[in-house]
């Protein structure tokens, strides 16, 4: 890797003088290898895959620029993207967490119920990305439920289908596809602005407490989405679903929908990595349609 090479390129995007002093690599991620770059005032935060894998930092790019326009919640500025040899890159501004504010959890719930009152006229986005590591197809719908059966849950099954998923949970996956307007007959949502990846890896507080969301997948569609999300993993605080709540309640039928969109991250994960995942999906699926039938 020509560190650089990278570096003029950031100076190039920037319209700022870097001179790169090192790069300090960062653990924690599962897709991507990732670095902090250090020059004498300024710090970048960048990510590396393979050269084929730079759509998917495009994409990323373009939605953190999209969250930002939004103007309610903040988000890395992401500063340019490109190749260096056999290496994608996605360089962002890099931004130092650790904050000890008690009311970071409120702030967020808050701000995340501004940012879904972002709308559109259609449910999708204006561009595919990625769901971890899978193609995540946005392709504009005006139907909730068909965006749904087609390019989130139809398209996992079908992709379990390729991988040798159980014929069980292939078989009750293609009864739920069929019974999922039952689940939106007294509720309509609208296109909301989501993240579209929100667990607790992809949440932290800056050091000057303010909450920051960053690594999205992001798209319009049911704010649910996001929030069931929040509630796969943990790690949100009680206070930030109060203070969503009292920003923009949600309908009483969240309860039952939260599984239903949980489920397509559960099959993203079993296409990622196999193993108990899907059990776990195929148990979701049996808990769906006995509540929908």
């Amino acid at each position: 890797m020509n560190w650089n090479h990278i570096a003029d390129a950031i100076a190039a995007a920037s319209g700022k003088p870097f001179e790169l002093k090192r790069a300090d690599s960062i653990t924690g991620g599962c897709i991507n290898s990732a670095y902090r770059l250090l020059g004498e005032r300024q710090s970048y935060f960048i990510k590396l895959n393979n050269a084929d894998r730079l759509d998917m930092f495009e994409a990323e790019a373009d939605g953190l620029e999209g969250l930002a326009a939004a103007r309610a919640l903040r988000v890395p500025e992401p500063v340019c993207t490109g190749v260096e040899g056999n290496q994608a890159y996605l360089v962002m501004e890099y931004i130092e967490s650790g904050g000890g504010n008690g009311g970071a959890a409120e702030d967020l719930g808050q701000q995340l119920a501004r940012l879904h009152q972002h709308s559109s006229e259609q449910f999708g986005w204006h561009r595919d990305n990625t769901i971890g590591s899978t193609p995540q197809p946005n392709t504009p719908k005006n139907d909730w439920v068909e965006f749904w059966r087609e390019h989130r849950l139809g398209y996992q099954l079908g992709l379990a289908e390729q991988r040798g998923g159980p014929a069980s949970l292939l078989r009750k996956g293609e009864q739920l596809m069929q019974l999922v307007p039952n689940l939106f007959t007294d509720y309509q949502p609208r296109p909301s602005l989501l993240h579209g990846d929100l667990w607790s890896g992809n949440y932290a507080v800056t050091r000057e407490g303010d909450p920051i969301i960053f690594d999205p997948a992001v798209y319009f569609g049911d704010r649910e989405a996001d929030l069931a999300m929040t509630e796969l993993v943990g790690g949100f605080s009680r206070r930030f679903y109060q203070a969503y709540d009292e920003t923009w309640p949600l309908d009483k039928g969240y309860q039952l929908r939260k599984t239903f969109y949980n489920l397509y991250h559960i099959l993203n994960h079993f296409n990622m990595f196999g193993g108990g995942y899907g059990g776990q999906a195929e148990r979701m699926t049996e808990q769906l349609l006995s509540e929908l039938r």
